[in-house]
């Protein structure tokens, strides 16, 4: 949890950028590929389950970035969280399934159209060197068949076409105009280098299913998307969360969700949860999901301290998973039954977040007259799947005291941790 306040009127920029009346609460949802989506599923039904007057289809304001504009529309659009679990985790056959094998699909005409420049590209470099062959080099020459790489591995086209389908039944739209609450999804100019805040006047008239495209065209995993002439890519490249879109509009209590944190390989041992002592014996996979979780963190934490300065008149609350958390890390999420696994850790990870932090988050809420459910939150039979269970008639499992003593455990390594950093004890 982050958060900050101080006294009215000390946002320096954003009054301009409203639109109606000031927002009261604001979701931001940062990205991380289907996984990251997963996670925030999870993480906001434990959220919404453990907050009193928690509601998060009912939200003033909404901020996606790349993954975290699927979930953003989605609840924009009056889905709940529980009808996106049913969509997203259990593939409900009545909305079809979004399945992270559908961001996996071939761009097969990004391949045909980059093809089909190679002969012109390839008589160009060969004329370039017949010219100047001693002045010029052939890998010199042959430099402009990077033309003809393609621009993304994986088709989003399909996530458009499917969003589209979803937004457009009863009851729902596809224009951020008619929404009766405010959705911003961030992607960013490739041309300029410019974020975009898709939903804002001036850029309210592209479809919403295209801008979640738009907004989660990683490059080298996507195409760029073209709109109005312009070519957009993932919304994370300039800042993580954006929940200053939120801010802007006067939101005085923004939750942010973010599922991407680098991972603490020493720690998860020192509680018995590490797979590997040193990320390096995972070989270049984990080296390089390290070295992006790293860069994507550090940046997201320059960006809430800038929260706290520039809009102290608010409250910005975190939330995330532990550095220690090698399920997290190691996770692969292909397969419904990992899916489900995953979205279920997410959910007890952002209980017992929620738990353990009881102390500082209970006046942030209250302040803005919510609370905490402590019912629920000192229950330890809850669970998505159990809930899942009864609803189709099967009998709960059982609690695991293996799980209990884990986060016995993990309390106290943080506890012995928390008393060395002020010198009560020896490290």
């Amino acid at each position: 949890m982050r958060r900050g306040r101080a006294p009215a009127g000390s946002r320096r920029r954003g009054t301009a950028r409203r639109r109606g009346p000031a927002a009261r609460f604001g979701l931001a949802l940062a990205g991380g590929g289907p996984f990251g989506a997963i996670y925030e599923i999870g993480a906001l039904m434990a959220l919404e389950e453990s907050i009193e007057g928690l509601t998060l289809d009912e939200m003033d304001v909404y901020v996606g970035v790349s993954a975290g504009s699927f979930l953003a529309a989605a609840l924009a659009n009056g889905i709940s969280i529980a009808q996106i679990h049913r969509i997203f985790i259990e593939g409900d056959e009545a909305e079809g399934a979004l399945t992270p094998e559908m961001f996996m699909r071939p761009a097969f005409r990004e391949y045909r159209d980059r093809a089909r420049a190679v002969p012109a590209l390839l008589a160009d470099s060969l004329a370039r060197y017949l010219r100047q062959p001693f002045s010029r080099g052939v890998l010199e020459s042959l430099a402009s068949l990077g033309r003809a790489i393609p621009t993304g591995v994986f088709d989003n086209e399909s996530i458009h076409r499917y969003l589209h389908a979803v937004f457009t039944q009863p009851g729902r739209t596809d224009d951020f105009r008619e929404l009766s609450r405010r959705l911003y999804l961030v992607a960013t100019d490739l041309d300029t280098g410019e974020s975009v805040s898709f939903g804002r006047p001036g850029h309210d008239a592209v479809p919403i299913s295209r801008a979640v495209q738009a907004s989660a065209a990683l490059p080298g995993l996507f195409p760029p998307v073209e709109i109005d002439g312009r070519c957009f890519v993932d919304g994370a490249l300039r800042k993580t969360l954006h929940a200053s879109e939120a801010l802007d509009d006067g939101a005085r209590l923004v939750f942010c969700v973010n599922p991407i944190v680098p991972y603490d390989a020493s720690l998860a041992a020192e509680k018995g949860r590490g797979r590997h002592r040193r990320l390096v014996e995972g070989g270049l996979p984990v080296v390089l999901s390290q070295t992006f979780r790293a860069i994507i963190h550090s940046r997201m934490a320059v960006g809430i301290s800038k929260y706290w300065s520039q809009y102290r008149d608010a409250d910005v609350v975190l939330f995330e998973p532990d550095a220690d958390d090698s399920e997290i890390f190691f996770t692969n999420i292909f397969g419904y039954g990992t899916r489900a696994r995953l979205c279920e850790h997410a959910y007890q990870r952002t209980r017992h977040d929620l738990r353990r932090r009881r102390q500082s988050l209970l006046p942030v809420l209250e302040r803005h007259g919510l609370g905490l459910r402590e019912d629920v939150l000192a229950d330890p039979s809850r669970r998505i799947g159990l809930r899942l269970k009864r609803r189709a008639g099967l009998p709960p499992a059982p609690w695991r005291l293996a799980e209990t003593a884990a986060d016995l455990r993990e309390t106290l390594v943080d506890l012995r941790r928390w008393l060395a950093q002020r010198g009560a004890i020896r490290a």
